[in-house]
């Protein structure tokens, strides 16, 4: 069945170019009603403009679509609160919070200030927070919402220069992971999306030759499944010129250490089975470690400890 969002109302932060505006237009021909929301600073977040996000708002009007702007910095909660409240009433609702707003202040780690780094995570993170928690009990009376947050390779993988970025999109992990757990009775689905796209904030660092496949409408579609209502949940979407792939965290099976082996030298000695790929589990949640390490504590000692696998 074609995917459609008739009817509901989706927030999208940094709305005004790149992906964000990518991903609002493709909501709105699609159906949405959505909220643009960007400050219109510039990429490390200075300045501030209601242009950009007007234009986005221009462009799906006049493709018949519904859509409002507003400036909130995602990083000011009450501003964010301000954002929602004009949200809900103008439409009565939101269905969708698409989190992509951020910044960039890349430097290496000895030449990054503090105020750097805590700046860029006030953006992503913590922008990312405000805006799920302004909308968090709403969705829950509503028993429905669709929530992705922007992560980045960056931050799973690492990238030279990018401590506080890198910092911050590998936050919004446990935040997802967490999230699912306490939203799936109230049919909130939390998703991690993990572009990589030829935008204002990327266009320098990617060969000139890259820039028309990697445009941001290639992310799109899926970010538009992420966020409809057969989403899946507690998914990590890698996507990129039209590519998509899911990027999950692994567990390898591990070694047992007890009394006397379990010194040092022999958590050393034992590093090639530590680190053996074979086997590797995907953990639900925090306590399926627990219970694995209890489970094979225990085999090796010989115990029942009452958990079952």
């Amino acid at each position: 069945m074609p995917i459609n969002f008739n009817d509901r109302v989706a927030i999208v932060t940094g709305a005004g170019a790149g992906l964000g505006r990518a991903h609002a237009l493709g909501l709105a021909r699609r159906g949405a009603r959505v909220v643009i929301n960007d400050l219109g600073a510039s990429t490390d977040g200075t300045g501030a403009s209601g242009d950009a996000a007007s234009a986005v708002v221009d462009e799906i009007r006049a493709a018949g679509g519904q859509a409002m702007a507003h400036g909130a910095n995602v990083a000011n909660m009450a501003e964010v609160e301000d954002m929602v409240r004009q949200a809900l009433a103008e439409w009565g609702r939101v269905d969708i919070l698409v989190n992509n707003a951020g910044i960039l202040r890349d430097k290496s780690f000895s030449k990054m200030t503090i105020e750097d780094f805590r700046q860029v995570l006030e953006v992503h993170l913590m922008g990312s927070v405000n805006t799920t928690k302004a909308l968090w009990d709403h969705f829950k009376e509503r028993q429905y919402g669709r929530i992705v947050f922007t992560s980045s390779a960056s931050g799973l993988y690492g990238n030279f220069g990018q401590a506080n970025y890198g910092a911050a999109k590998t936050g919004m992990l446990g935040l997802m992971n967490v999230l699912h757990q306490e939203g799936s009775k109230h049919n909130i689905r939390v998703n991690m999306l993990a572009p990589t796209a030829a935008t204002r904030m990327t266009e320098e660092l990617l060969p000139p030759e890259t820039h028309e496949l990697l445009r941001p409408e290639t992310i799109t579609p899926g970010l538009l499944v992420l966020v409809a209502d057969d989403a899946p949940s507690k998914m990590i979407l890698g996507a990129g010129a039209g590519c998509f792939a899911e990027i999950r965290l692994h567990e390898t099976l591990g070694v047992a250490l007890a009394d006397d082996d379990l010194t040092p030298e022999a958590v050393l000695a034992a590093m090639e089975r530590i680190r053996d790929t074979n086997g590797m589990l995907e953990m639900p949640g925090a306590f399926d470690q627990t219970r694995k390490y209890a489970m094979m504590a225990a085999s090796r000692r010989g115990l029942d400890v009452g958990w079952k696998s």
